[in-house]
């Protein structure tokens, strides 16, 4: 089943924001459904995805607020974001919330990230 959302991201002056961000591939086909290791693996790879087309990475991100629909899973969805953002350590969130769009999701991330001038 195709879903709708699409990555919606926006620059405004320095900051970036990735709105939320779910475990799709270019078709807009869930992949990976019911796996919350490699769910979030593929929805920091869309992350990064938008932020590289604003001139950014994950470097750059300050912020992620992770929606889970199931919070038992922390330890599987926390291991993968720290292989991300172990060295870049944003601020973090992790939200238990009842679902998400389709069933078999089970993360939504959001991310925030500055560019800084060199």
């Amino acid at each position: 089943m195709s879903h709708p959302q699409k990555n919606i991201f926006i620059k405004v002056g320095n900051m970036i924001y990735v709105s939320g961000t779910t475990s799709t591939d270019e078709k807009g086909e869930l992949v990976y459904a019911n796996d919350a290791y490699m769910q979030t693996k593929q929805v920091i790879l869309n992350i990064e995805k938008a932020l590289k087309a604003l001139g950014a990475d994950l470097s750059n991100v300050v912020r992620t607020r992770m929606f889970v629909t199931d919070i038992s899973l922390w330890q599987e969805i926390g291991k993968a974001h720290g292989e991300f953002f172990k060295d870049i350590k944003p601020a973090t969130s992790m939200i238990e919330i009842s679902k998400l769009i389709s069933p078999g999701m089970i993360v939504e991330i959001e991310a925030e990230a500055i560019l800084i001038d060199n």
